[in-house]
């Protein structure tokens, strides 16, 4: 598995969008000059109902700062629309992630442990901030469900980061 690297272009790549059409990740819409790309595993992950759902509450102050915030999963559009449908969501839902996708972002990739979980492979959770020139300014990738930033921090080293031309970090190669 090849991670991204800090700072470099984010692989922009599209997703099916609940609602009809498509999400474009890396690419900003709305005049939005950032994106927040946030991929979850899928409606069977009780975290990631709760973590959606504090998202959700938190996008208004993200859409302030410029930043346009976007989910994705692996679910087929049934299950992506079911998570819509219970959490109330109103973000730009992207459904139907292919393994090569979610190795592209290099995400981890998990086999269901029943078909009472899901019935496909699914991504772990990630999370890449995309800057105003298209690269990857902060990235947060998690092997399990139990580990992922805390959306307020996110958001207060975004405003950081905007206010005070702060590099992206995280570059130095040993080599």
């Amino acid at each position: 598995m090849k991670t991204l690297e800090a700072g470099q272009a984010f692989p922009t790549m599209t997703a099916e969008r609940l609602g009809g059409g498509q999400v474009t990740l890396g690419t900003p819409s709305d005049g939005f000059d950032w994106q927040m790309v946030v991929v979850y595993r899928g409606l069977h992950c009780p975290i990631c109902k709760k973590y959606l759902a504090k998202l959700e509450d938190l996008a208004p102050q993200y859409h302030a700062e410029g930043i346009e915030v976007v989910a994705v999963s692996g679910d087929p559009e049934e299950k992506a629309q079911a998570m819509v449908d219970e959490k109330e969501l109103t973000l730009p839902m992207g459904y139907g992630l292919s393994i090569a996708q979610m190795r592209t972002l290099g995400l981890y990739v998990s086999d269901p442990r029943s078909a009472k979980e899901t019935d496909r492979p699914f991504p772990e959770p990630g999370l890449f901030v995309i800057n105003e020139k298209g690269n990857v300014q902060i990235l947060d990738v998690s092997n399990a469900p139990f580990a992922r930033p805390e959306l307020e921090g996110i958001l207060n080293g975004i405003k950081f980061i905007r206010a005070n031309d702060y590099p992206v970090r995280g570059t130095h190669s040993a080599a």
